[in-house]
């Protein structure tokens, strides 16, 4: 998270190719992100590998923002799926739901996963586009090797 600044970004500019993303908040603080943490773990601390690539990869698309003071990160856990793509589906447990797993970059695909999500709740059954993201293909193995699929930048 940046200092503030005067508005400059108006949408969440997202790229695959430095794995990135930037957005700004309402206060004008740019809302920076990238890739999760190579090592398994519960811990909720960052790390200035992390901080280094991310800013790296922020100043590759945007060299102006190398004059700005950082404030804050935030380091905590990511519910990321073994495969990278999200779950959206029923659970063996009547009229029980989820839509989880999206690690850093599901709230691009809001409109879109709610949109499916809804259609399942409503008629009980998967959309025919989240069909394949059950919770089952874990215990089946067919997951998903399509990371693009999760909407996230690694």
């Amino acid at each position: 998270m940046s200092e503030p600044v005067k508005p400059i970004i108006d949408c969440v500019v997202m790229s695959n190719a430095v794995h990135v993303y930037v957005s700004q908040s309402d206060k004008g603080e740019l809302v920076i992100g990238a890739g999760i943490d190579v090592f398994i773990g519960y811990g909720q601390r960052g790390s200035f590998h992390m901080i280094e690539h991310q800013m790296g990869a922020l100043l590759e698309l945007f060299p102006v923002f190398s004059r700005l003071r950082m404030m804050r990160q935030w380091g905590g856990i990511v519910d990321v799926t073994p495969d990278a793509s999200p779950i959206i589906s029923k659970t063996p447990i009547d009229n029980l739901f989820i839509n989880c797993g999206w690690g850093t970059g599901g709230f691009k695909a809001t409109p879109g996963s709610g949109w499916v999500f809804a259609h399942t709740i409503a008629k009980d059954e998967p959309h025919p586009v989240n069909a394949p993201f059950t919770l089952e293909r874990f215990t089946s193995g067919h997951l998903i090797d399509e990371h693009a699929a999760a909407a996230v930048a690694h």
